[in-house]
């Protein structure tokens, strides 16, 4: 039977790898793909490559191109040998590339023990242990038929995307914990499971190894294995945090707190406390104002190594779209006789640094203050993050907050497809004049209707809404709920003057004119200077397919109307005919017979086009995007 965490430990053991994906964070260990030295031997099914080709359509026909940065597996000869590394680790956080052939089973052996299965699972409706992402099933063959596989857990939602694109796996993994008799004590856990971007598993406790693992009893270390049995498969990018036991510890903290209107945190010296207390958890409590106040949180900060320190200091009551001529409070972090954080308030609440620290004892202040409220900024909260040599990032002396009654509002798709409005958030742009539209087969997009162009595509589930629609919905947001691909916020149809002519940010002559719905989907109209534009978008093959076309009736226009189908870094024609977009991140096939301009861009990028030939006064492209 699975043990189950208390909440308010799960909360803190969710804590203790939050962050492990943000932007400021302490580099990784990179196992080195120039050869198979951080590797144990292995038979000959391994082997370093520079790139890797497999078709969606057949499995077998992987090709390989020499080069280094890529391992691949080829088991179709006598050798079949795991992958394992020299390392040994504990506990980790591990990310990775990985690409699988039609068909292909594979899998990420934590310690060699506890496997995240690697899986041609695309566009599977009903995910189950044994797909892609899944937490792979224990095996016992004294129990009866039907009941020898046991424990396994399926990923929350399918985003695997098609056989020869390139996955991204990140995986939060706690060891299993012994006593000084070398007694296991606590279960090793999945803390978390990120599949191509989205969180598919969360503080998932195994109770043993999990079926084909390379060792079945459980140690406080073990390599790193990648199944090589069962089918072909490419790896590549794989970086690691291996960390310890020992925590960084904020302990003795005592808070003097004061009210008023202040210029800078030096001008506490001057003032009486209005009180002092001692605190356990990182906050500033409710003295009297919430608007008027400043504190002064002292106490030891215990790190367990020396060496580089990330900090962040994220004072919440300050926005990050604060007006810089009234700043509504500041703070700063001092350790030992060091200024190591300091926020102004001019440009938000959040300051991040690296420091190198020695292990040990060191006093630590954290002086802060707010001058008034922001009606969207409403939180008091104080929250400092650490991350070091063999430490997770940590939120230290964090409270546990109860969280609000409401879940999430989510918008799903069942039998027919939805259209919602919204705002978007894009690139770090908010979007307002959307639609996205969710489709029974997983295949979701977004179209912004200012200018005609997919803004993103996605898949998985449709969207979550609570942005939108809980309290004041003051974002207005619906963030979508699976892995999504963004394409830039730039039209799919424009004049050019010639097949080299740049690729305009917008079309002046554009002008939105509705659009109408047939069989649940929309179908987009607008005008391009005297040309009349019909677009829509269809799934096909269960939503592995997305069809993207256009009508264009030329009217009296007389310039030449072109579709820009794909940009990306690279655009790349397959054997199977097929073109790779970007960093194989997705596919486009187009019709038989089509030749599409492929051309650099002044971005040095690439970019696919097909011109909008008219005939009998009637213009149409059609192609297809594959994920």
């Amino acid at each position: 039977m699975q043990r189950r965490l208390p909440a308010f430990l799960l909360c803190l053991l969710l804590r203790a790898f939050e962050g492990a994906a943000q932007d400021n964070e302490l580099p990784s260990t990179v196992l080195s793909l120039q050869n198979l030295n951080d590797f144990k031997p292995v038979g000959s099914n391994w082997k370093i490559v520079g790139a890797v080709f497999y078709d969606l359509r057949q499995a077998g026909k992987g090709r390989t191109q020499p080069g280094t940065g890529v391992v691949v597996n080829d088991p179709s000869g006598k050798s079949k040998d795991h992958l394992l590394t020299t390392m040994e680790h504990g506990d980790l956080a591990l990310e990775l590339d990985f690409m699988v052939d039609k068909g292909a089973n594979a899998g990420v052996y934590l310690q060699g023990r506890y496997e995240i299965q690697l899986f041609d699972s695309w566009g599977v409706p009903r995910p189950t242990a044994a797909d892609c992402g899944a937490i792979y099933q224990r095996w016992d063959e004294s129990r009866p038929e039907g009941q020898k596989g046991y424990e396994g857990h399926p990923p929350a939602q399918n985003v695997s995307r098609a056989p020869g694109l390139w996955q991204h796996c990140q995986i939060h993994f706690r060891a299993p914990r012994f006593n000084a008799k070398g007694e296991k004590v606590e279960n090793a856990r999945f803390v978390k499971v990120v599949q191509n971007g989205v969180t598919i598993h969360e503080n998932v406790e195994v109770t043993g190894p999990t079926r084909a693992a390379a060792f079945e009893d459980e140690k406080p270390l073990g390599p790193l294995m990648i199944q090589g049995d069962h089918g072909p498969v490419a790896l590549r990018a794989i970086r690691y945090k291996a960390y310890g036991t020992e925590p960084v510890v904020w302990s003795g903290m005592k808070l003097t707190t004061y009210e008023g209107k202040f210029n800078a945190v030096a001008d506490f010296a001057a003032l009486t406390p209005k009180m002092s207390t001692d605190l356990d958890v990182l906050e500033h409590p409710a003295s009297g104002n919430r608007d008027n106040f400043g504190g002064k949180i002292t106490g030891t900060l215990r790190l367990p190594r020396s060496g580089p320190y990330l900090l962040s200091l994220n004072l919440k009551w300050i926005p990050s779209e604060t007006n810089p001529a009234k700043p509504n409070g500041a703070g700063e972090l001092m350790i030992g006789n060091r200024k190591i954080l300091a926020i102004d308030g001019k440009a938000g609440g959040v300051a991040t640094t690296t420091v190198d620290l020695e292990a040990g004892d060191h006093p630590v202040v954290l002086s802060y203050y707010k001058n008034f409220g922001l009606w969207y900024a409403r939180s008091n909260d104080i929250a400092l993050s650490v991350e070091g040599p063999g430490v997770a990032r940590t939120a230290l002396n964090a409270p546990v907050r109860a969280a609000e009654p409401v879940g999430a509002i989510t918008v799903v798709t069942r039998n027919e497809p939805v259209m919602l409005r919204s705002f978007i958030n894009h690139r770090g742009q908010k979007k307002t004049h959307v639609i996205s539209v969710g489709e029974p087969g997983a295949a979701n997009y977004t179209v912004d209707l200012r200018q005609g162009s997919v803004l993103q595509i996605w898949r998985g589930d449709f969207l979550e809404t609570t942005p939108m629609w809980h309290n004041r919905g003051e974002t207005q947001l619906a963030v979508p709920l699976g892995s999504v691909v963004e394409f830039p916020a730039q039209p799919s149809l424009a004049f050019l003057a010639d097949q080299n002519a740049a690729w305009p940010d917008s079309n002046a002559t554009y002008n939105y004119l509705g659009y109408e719905v047939k069989a649940g989907r929309p179908v987009f109209k607008y005008a391009l200077g005297a040309a009349q534009v019909r677009e829509s978008l269809r799934p096909e093959e269960g939503g592995r397919k997305l069809a993207h076309s256009f009508t264009v009736n030329p009217g009296g226009e007389t310039k030449s109307v072109w579709c820009r189908v794909a940009e990306g870094s690279n655009i790349t024609k397959l054997p199977n005919g097929l073109y790779a977009v970007g960093d194989q991140q997705y596919f486009v096939e187009l019709p038989d017979n089509e030749e599409p301009v492929i051309r650099n861009t002044a971005q040095n990028t690439k970019e696919l086009l097909l011109p909008v030939k008219a005939k009998n006064n009637v213009g149409t492209v059609t192609y297809s995007i594959i994920w």
